[in-house]
Parts: C-alpha cells; structure tokens; sequence
C-alpha cells in the first residue's frame, strides 16, 4: 500500500508488516448497524461475500467500527469527520468521534482494497489490506458538488447515484438547481401551475420534468444515508423565466414571459416590488425548508441583468431575510454582496476566476464584511460543465478555455481573494450547469475525473501530486462503470 493512491490524500500514513485478508468468515462488529450494514453493501458485490453485521465483543479476523472520542493527532475543531483507520493481521478497526468519521474512514478502506473491489460483479481475488494506520481530518467543512436539474431534468434515480459516486471521496453536499428558465423542477404546494407549465419544458424542447415532494424527500433521506447535506436552490430574481410562464402574475408589467428552450441568460426578472412575489417566494421557500433537515437553501441571485440594481439590492436584503425565517442560512451567488443590508449569517457563493474581477472579489468581500462565510467555486477552475479539452463533444469554454484535469487544483483556496482569511471560507464545491448534458453519462463524463481533483483540494491541507493519485485511481473508475472525460 501507498499512500499516493489515496484521495482525498491522507494527514497521517504510517505503514506496518504484515496484511488482513477479509474472507468470507470475516465479521463486522459495531454498535452502529446503519453504518455497518452500509460497509456490507459496499464488499458484498465483488467479494460475493455477504457478510455478518454484528454487535458485541471482537475477534480475531473481524472488522471493527467504533466511536471513539479522542482520536490522537486530530483537532477538536475536525472532529465531526476525523477518523482513524488501523490494519494489522488480526483486525481492520474503523474508529471516529462521530458517524460522519466512520463513514469517512469506511471510504479510505475502499481504496485500501484493490480496485476490483467497485465492480458489481464478483472478482475471485484476494481481498487483502497491507498493514497501515491512517489519521485524517478535513481541511474544509464544506465539500460539494452541484446538479442543475433545470436547464436539463434528471430524476431520482440518476441524482441517486451521483451521491452514491461523490460520497466515495468524501464529498458531503450536493447542491440543486431546482429552478431556472428552462424549467421548474419541484413541487410547491398551492402553486400547481410551476409543475404543470413551469416544468414542461428544458434546453433544446422536449419533455422536462419535476420532483414531486415525496422524490425529493427520498433524495434528501438517501444523501443523509451517505452523510451527504443536500442544498435546494431557487435563482431569484433573474433565471425566472419558467415560473413567470406558469404565474404571468409575477412578471413586471407588461412583459409576458412564453416557455424559453434556449441557454442565453439575464433576460428575466420577477416583480421586485409586488407583494404577490414576497408571497410565492415565502410559501416557496417555506415548503424547501419544511422539507430540507440541511441548514442551507439557496437564492441564487446571479446574472439579474434584467433587474434595476436598487430595486436588485431591495430584494435580495428581502428574501435573505424570509429565508432565515424559516430557520435557514441564505446562500446567493457572489452578486449578493452588492447588497449591504443581507441577514445575518448570509453566504456567498464566488464563482468568478481564480484571479478574480474587481467587481466579483469585491462583492464576495462585502458578504465577508457583514458577517458571512464563503463557498469557493472559481470558473475556470472547478466549474464541471467547461470543456476538459479543446473542442470536446459536450461542455462549454465560455471561461475561455477549456478546464483540464491538472487546471482544477492549480490554485490556492486560503489566497484566491485576498484580504479574505481562511477562517471564513466554509469550503469548495464544484458546479455542473447541465445546457450540454443530456445522460447520466454525460454526467460521469464531465465529473469524472476532475472532481478526485476537487474532492482531494477540498479535503487536504496541502495539496501535491494530485494528477498522478487520480490517474491511480482510473481503475477504479473503470471497475465501478464509470465511463469519465479525458485524465
């Protein structure tokens, strides 16, 4: 075993003599049979071996998880997800201060076995882990990924499994774009018509689609199965244009809003003066929060070039503020610094470059100033839907190249805005805008592999040979089906 094919890459490695075989006589012993019943899942298809999950007093030959307070070389402010994973000949143990942990360290015995182990067919080989005690803790708290479900739909089963794939590198948000110009895609009770003409429709026609609560509610309870915080987004008040086609009531006077198939943006607007709109956002976001045990949900807020900048700034102070009513933590696009009147505890989103703007750094510094944190997601860097090469046959280059794999990690998230410390960076997540994305196999083709990149620059203090661990990693890919872009 080497630590270099780990990902994220590990605090602490020590590596011993000697190695554990599991067999099919092989045991997990644990008090927390959720967790054990998961590591089960995730041996039993290419082992074959359908393994006993039980609790009590360990043995020889048994794989142990336990919650353990005090993991030596781990922080307190780490705790939630620090782990600590001990091979030797007589046992595997998995212990953590938290479930987060176990899970966690679960992960790293994944990439302990060999790659075959992601198969989901049988492969007769020896299941054996060398010798190893393995320490880590995350740099950041927040690690994610973002879906846009908008401008093209995907279902349950396909978001399913793209957090069944980021949870195996310790990625623990997923971000959804419920709603956009192309098409509104969640139920909201008392407001039929934004899933009945509001999601008709998404880029290039066809039929669009929607999440009925009763979906969403088995997303959000899958994600949490895999420690994963699911953040719901509405884009107010540009990318407007489907719920203005389903309410014609909250459009501007005089302007009829018609079902839009197209990928241009900063044409649309809701009536930032009308109380008929603060009252479809508070029942909106008031059914997202009922809904959502996560503390975040997002307002978008980005591109509203069709919006007065007054009249912008108005609004946004305003629905921050109807967000955190319903208990949670607004998150807007960077544009929402322009406003200086956010509620208290409103995050930024930053998706300009990697050498930002004036106006786009400035904008994520004023939420700093009034007391927010920062999600890190510069374009031309961790922005998945941007080509992984030159002329590729699905993605964007509108950062004016393409994103290759060595670009994504390639720049420092404690210096990327400067006068902004490090402390008030929450974390890193990586978006996937879907104007090109058709299947769930555009999607591995677009995410993979540059989000190990992301996934190894969210969680590691220091980052260095991430190219050579991802293309270590391509087996492994390969074996779980996984058909990704360009390494």
């Amino acid at each position: 075993m080497s630590s270099s094919v780990l990902l994220p890459a590990p605090r602490s490695v020590v590596e011993s003599e000697g190695s554990f075989t599991i067999t099919k006589g092989t045991r997990i012993v644990t008090d927390r049979p959720e967790l054990g019943d998961y590591l089960a899942s995730v041996l039993q298809p290419a082992t074959g071996y359908e393994l006993t999950v039980s609790s009590g007093a360990a043995s020889e030959g048994d794989i142990v998880l336990e919650i353990n307070p005090n993991i030596d070389g781990v922080e307190a402010g780490h705790a939630a997800e620090a782990y600590r994973v001990t091979v030797d000949r007589r046992t595997i143990v998995i212990d953590a201060p938290a479930d987060a942990g176990v899970f966690a360290g679960i992960q790293t015995l994944r990439q302990l076995l060999p790659p075959e182990l992601e198969s989901r067919t049988p492969a007769h080989i020896d299941w054996e882990v060398s010798a190893v005690t393995i320490v880590d803790a995350p740099r950041f708290a927040y690690r994610g990924v973002m879906l846009d479900i908008s401008r093209h739909f995907f279902g349950v089963d396909t978001i399913m499994r793209l957090i069944d794939q980021i949870a195996a590198f310790k990625l623990n948000h997923l971000h959804l774009h419920l709603s956009d110009d192309q098409g509104w895609r969640i139920e909201i009770p008392g407001w039929p018509e934004l899933t009945r003409a509001g999601a008709a429709s998404q880029v290039g026609g066809g039929d669009g689609g929607f999440l009925t609560t009763a979906d969403y509610e088995q997303i959000v309870h899958y994600a949490a199965s895999r420690f994963i915080t699911v953040v719901p987004e509405i884009d107010l008040p540009g990318h407007t244009n489907a719920a203005l086609v389903a309410y014609p009531e909250l459009a501007p006077s005089g302007v009829t809003a018609t079902p839009y198939h197209g990928t241009e943006v900063g044409f649309s607007t809701v009536d930032t003066g009308s109380e008929k709109v603060f009252e479809f956002i508070d029942d909106v976001v008031g059914h997202l929060a009922s809904i959502t045990p996560g503390p975040y949900l997002h307002i978008g807020g980005d591109e509203s070039l069709s919006t007065q900048p007054d009249d912008y700034r108005r609004f946004i102070a305003r629905v921050t503020r109807i967000t955190a009513a319903h208990g949670k933590l607004p998150i807007g696009w960077h544009e929402v610094g322009s406003c200086d009147d956010l509620a208290d505890g409103t995050i930024g989103q930053y998706w300009g470059y990697v050498t930002p703007e004036s106006e786009s750094a400035d904008q994520a510094r004023s939420i700093v100033r009034q007391g927010g944190q920062l999600v890190l997601s510069p374009a031309n860097a961790v922005y998945l839907d941007i080509m992984p090469e030159a002329n590729f046959r699905i993605g964007l280059d509108w950062t004016g190249s393409s994103t290759p794999l060595a670009a994504v990690p390639d720049w420092d998230p404690a210096t990327i805005l400067p006068g902004v410390d490090e402390n008030v960076i929450l974390g890193i997540e990586a978006p996937l805008w879907t104007e090109t994305i058709e299947t769930a196999t555009d999607i591995d083709t677009l995410v993979f592999p540059r989000v190990l990149a992301v996934a190894d620059l969210a969680w590691t203090d220091a980052v260095s040979d991430v190219v050579p661990r991802v293309h270590a990693l391509l087996p492994r890919l390969d074996a779980a089906g996984i058909q990704y872009g360009p390494a």
